[in-house]
Parts: structure tokens; C-alpha cells; sequence
């Protein structure tokens, strides 16, 4: 029971190349944006498509494969967990952020 608590599993394609930091102690991240689509068939019968956004995190070896295959467009799967912050931005304005910590990769197109 405890694998299904807070577990994200995502399949779609990156909007932008991914943004690759190393940070002091050597180990790197990437961040990237992928989008989900989904559809559906309303009453009257017409065909609703709609794409969402999520805002992905992927540390150490699993960013090093992010880094070496995955851009723009690649069509991936990923395994994580949703996490969400607050910060305050340069003006002082309190913001809101959600991304997807994702402990696994897998390249699918």
C-alpha cells in the first residue's frame, strides 16, 4: 500500500529542452516541461482534445540520461511524486509552484 502514496506516473512530450544545473557537490538536475493530452467525446458527440503542463525535476544519474537523450518534442514516461513550494518572487509577490520530482526515466520516442 505504501507505493501508491504520492506517486505520479506521467507519459507525454517535452516542450523545451531540458535545462540541465550542476550544483556544488557535483550532482546535476534537469527541469523541463511536459505535456500530457488528453480527449474526449462530449454529449452532442464532438471531440474535445486538451494538453496540460507539468513542471518536471530530475536528479542525479536519471538527470545525467536526461541530459544525454531527451529534448524538445522526445516523447517520454516518467515515475515521481508531486511536490509544492512557495516562494516569493523579486517583487516581494508570493507565489505558488508545483513540479513532479521524478525518480525514473523512460525514453519512448
Amino acid at each position: 500500500m505504501s507505493n501508491f502514496r504520492n506517486r505520479t506516473q506521467l507519459v507525454g512530450h517535452l516542450g523545451e529542452d531540458p535545462v540541465i544545473k550542476t550544483l556544488e557537490n557535483g550532482s546535476k538536475v534537469a527541469t523541463f516541461s511536459l505535456a500530457t493530452n488528453d480527449s474526449y467525446t462530449t454529449a452532442k458527440g464532438d471531440k474535445v482534445e486538451s494538453t496540460e503542463w507539468h513542471n518536471v525535476a530530475v536528479w542525479g544519474k536519471q538527470a545525467d540520461i536526461v541530459e544525454t537523450y531527451v529534448t524538445k518534442g522526445k516523447q517520454i514516461g516518467i515515475v515521481g511524486k508531486l511536490t509544492h513550494r512557495t516562494y516569493e518572487d523579486k517583487e516581494g509577490i508570493k507565489r505558488n509552484f508545483t513540479e513532479v520530482k521524478a525518480s525514473e526515466v523512460q525514453l519512448l520516442g
